[in-house]
């Protein structure tokens, strides 16, 4: 197995939740400190640490010290493209949610279904 797919289908787990997703869409204006995130998204911060640790782990976020002060640690994207794949797959999920809405809108229900099989029934038996 090429080592690019594994890595690959490694940083997609540690993407497949909706709060890490948050947490990317927050960095992507910036550098921001894990209490000010946590605020931000309305989520604890032990929770918000754990949600970075495991997106530091595979590599797309790190930590990094204020050089002023340095107990002042702000978490940023390793690389900002990950944020284009991002939006792609988001405007992907988007597009195919529509469809499936569109879907359900236009197929009849299945009461209205029964209802006229029931009058196609009453008519063929007159």
């Amino acid at each position: 197995m090429n080592d690019v797919l594994i890595y690959q289908a490694q940083v997609m787990r540690a993407l497949a939740n909706p709060r890490r997703l948050a947490i990317l869409h927050a960095l992507e204006s910036g550098p921001r400190e894990v209490g000010k995130l946590a605020s931000l998204l309305a989520i604890n911060q032990p929770s918000c640490s754990q949600h970075l640790a495991a997106m530091a782990a595979v590599g797309i976020v790190e930590a990094m010290r204020d050089e002023t002060d340095g107990r002042i640690v702000r978490y940023r994207l390793t690389d900002p493209a990950v944020m284009t794949a991002c939006n792609i797959m988001h405007g992907v999920m988007t597009r195919q949610l529509e469809r499936l809405s569109e879907a359900v809108i236009s197929e009849p229900s299945l009461s209205e279904t029964a209802a006229s099989a029931a009058s196609e029934a009453g008519d063929s038996s007159s």
